[in-house]
């Protein structure tokens, strides 16, 4: 047995059944749900045999639990909070993302070791596969501005850089009592601040928790001087990192993420980040029985803080999971929030839509329903086809992954695109998923990993953008080329068709230009449910095939090349390894990766590949809502919902709508 496993079992050798003798475990069905899941059973009443004590860390109710646990020598386990938690702060109500869960002691509590400890220390962290989970998770973490609590502006404004950040916290919490601080050490660290570096501004970072009123800090209002700023604003605390030139702390986290980005934080307390070699500690005293002094990477920190010791939970999932899939749905859920707390007003809406939007965009306000520009803070948002070009609002669409049904069957999205420069489909300005293309020509190995399985996904189940059924026949032998029908007054093809924006014309270059081939005609399937136009009455003349109702996961699987105006197919074909020829110019062409027969704009310069693209198009690009517990959520989960076909249908108003509409298809204007 190699020493990793060892050291992963001696870890795991506590009590699985936990008495618990305070009401917060009653009351947080999170954290309950969590404990569950990792194997823990929690009751009330006293321990029995083989029975251990549960307490939340170190907190006022935890002495009840410790004296049980003393009297009746039952094992003690501590239960914390992980160190990325939520949008914002516990006081406010909201649950965990992950717990500590451990048997030894607790990571802030330093005059006893905690499994994070001995982690550090024992731990052979050698493992390349774990220190690179590690650097990609300090990556994502700095690049998507998320830190244990969320809830500032990314783009809020910050002190100009250039000076030294201290790093105020709550009066009473226990990291800075269990780390052998008090009020004087902030007092000692807030002068050393100044004394070390003479010249220098020095900004106090005000706790998120005394921001909301929830408890006092150890500096305030009085503390501020000419040379001293106490910071309340909620400024990203990267940002503030990334500013300073030294950072001072006592037992904060923001000390350990100081240490993400770079620095050398000088600690007052004892932390469980001090001591490895990574910090300038001014503690007066060490710690005993030399349980602390390897000398460790920010990475191997990294890797035991967040990969190891926490036990993580995925909150549209309900199962345990791991630090990414974690941070997956946080990534989504802190990105929800950022859009929308000011609150949307949105235009252009058909009235089906709106019960769609106000699910996916109203969590934090209500969207109102308007044309008109709204009363500043509140945000406008657009149907895309609906806005003016020289509009400045935000415009939307459905994202690539939407749903198993059209949209024409008036079947809700599960993934929906804002874009604040342009919209992918108008290639005749600058869209935010152009940026989002070029910004990942380069890719960090977590996020090809990502990308590449993502992808792996989409082709082991098949999934496209509407996921219809519909099985392939057997087709000709021969060099297969697709074809694919688009709806003709489609905004794709008004803005970025080019020469030819019909689907005959398509037809007649696909077999001027491969004469030899076979080639393959799909319809739209809105024109075959006579929704929209864009029939062509004689593809049979120019197709080798005409293929109505198939599914298009499986049709692409046994074609070698897609022919295509603008189609989707096109990406969904470029993603299968497909070759992709494009007469007009839609989102994926122009990056190296098409056989470009159109005009391609000159800023399309980045060469990303097919992960980059991947990447841009369906992790950074959309925001996806979750039909099961009506939440945000990654795309993984997403993948999954369209997989089980555990998707939104519009309940029975919709169908029936949809029914009306399909009775009604000639006369369009009726419902659109």
């Amino acid at each position: 047995m190699d020493h990793l496993r060892e050291f992963e079992e001696a870890a795991g050798d506590h009590p699985r059944r936990l008495r618990y003798f305070n009401a917060g475990f009653l009351k947080q069905r999170r954290v309950r749900r969590i404990l569950e899941l990792a194997g823990y059973e929690l009751r009330l009443g006293k321990p029995t045999e083989g029975d251990g004590v549960a307490v939340w860390g170190h907190s006022p109710y935890a002495h009840r639990g410790e004296a049980v646990s003393e009297a009746t020598g039952a094992p003690l386990v501590r239960i914390e909070d992980a160190f990325l938690r939520s949008v914002h702060p516990g006081r406010d109500g909201e649950p965990p993302l992950g717990l500590v869960i451990d048997p030894v002691g607790m990571h802030f509590a330093s005059d006893h070791p905690s499994a994070l400890e001995r982690m550090l220390r024992d731990h052979p962290l050698d493992d390349t596969a774990l220190l690179n989970r590690a650097r990609g998770g300090i990556a994502r973490l700095r690049e998507a501005r998320l830190s244990k609590y969320n809830a500032f502006d990314p783009e809020a404004p910050a002190p100009d850089p250039g000076y030294v950040l201290v790093i105020d916290q709550t009066r009473g919490d226990a990291s800075v009592s269990q780390g052998r601080a008090d009020a004087n050490s902030f007092r000692e660290m807030l002068y050393w601040a100044q004394e070390d570096n003479p010249a220098a501004r020095i900004v106090i970072r005000t706790h998120p928790e005394t921001v909301a009123g929830h408890r006092e800090g150890y500096f305030g209002p009085d503390d501020q001087t000419d040379r001293i700023t106490v910071l309340t604003d909620p400024v990203d605390p990267w940002t503030l990192l990334e500013g300073a030139t030294g950072v001072y702390c006592v037992s904060s986290q923001l000390g350990f993420e100081a240490i993400l980005m770079g620095h050398r934080p000088v600690t007052f307390g004892q932390p469980f980040y001090a001591g490895w070699g990574l910090t300038d500690d001014r503690h007066p005293l060490g710690y005993p029985g030399g349980r602390r002094g390897r000398r460790l990477t920010a990475a191997q920190l990294f890797a035991c803080a967040m990969l190891l010791y926490p036990t993580w939970y995925h909150p549209c999932e309900d199962r345990i999971c791991t630090f990414e899939d974690a941070l997956d749905w946080l990534e989504a859920r802190v990105r929800a929030w950022r859009e929308d707390r000011h609150g949307w007003q949105a235009g252009g809406m058909r009235l089906w839509k709106r019960g769609v939007i106000q699910q996916a965009f109203g969590a934090e306000q209500r969207v109102t329903f308007s044309d008109e520009p709204p009363e500043a803070p509140r945000r406008h948002m657009v149907w895309a086809g609906k806005a003016d070009p020289d509009d400045h609002v935000v415009r939307i669409e459905d994202g690539f992954l939407r749903s198993r049904g059209l949209g024409a069957d008036l079947v809700p999205p599960l993934s929906l695109a804002l874009d604040d420069l342009g919209i992918y489909y108008d290639p005749t300005r600058e869209s935010r998923l152009e940026r989002m293309i070029a910004a990942r020509a380069t890719l960090r190995p977590d996020q090809e990993a990502r990308a590449s399985a993502l992808v792996d996904s989409l082709i082991r189940l098949g999934l496209t953008k509407y996921n219809l059924p519909g099985a392939v026949p057997d087709l000709p032998e021969g060099r297969r080329i697709l074809v694919p029908g688009q709806v003709e007054d489609d905004a794709s093809l008004r803005f970025g068709a080019g020469e030819i924006a019909t689907n005959l014309d398509l037809l007649r270059k696909a077999r001027e230009a491969n004469p030899d081939a076979v080639i393959l005609y799909k319809p739209h399937p809105d024109v075959e449910a006579g929704l929209r136009p864009g029939a062509v009455e004689n593809a049979a003349d120019l197709a080798d095939m005409v293929l109505s109702g198939v599914d298009p996961g499986v049709l692409l699987e046994q074609v070698d090349e897609v022919w295509t105006m603008t189609s989707l197919m096109g990406f969904e074909a470029l993603i299968r390894g497909r070759a992709v020829t494009v007469t007009g110019t839609p989102f994926y062409a122009g990056w190296g990766l098409t056989t470009d027969l159109g005009r391609v704009p000159a800023r399309r310069q980045a060469r990303p590949s097919i992960a980059g693209l991947a990447h841009a198009a369906l992790i950074d690009y959309p925001r996806y809502f979750d039909p099961v517990t009506r939440q945000p959520c990654s795309v993984e989960t997403a993948v999954l919902r369209l997989s089980e076909a555990a998707v939104d249908r519009g309940g029975l108003g919709l169908r029936l709508l949809s029914k009306a509409q399909g009775v009604l298809a000639g006369m369009s204007w009726a419902w659109r």
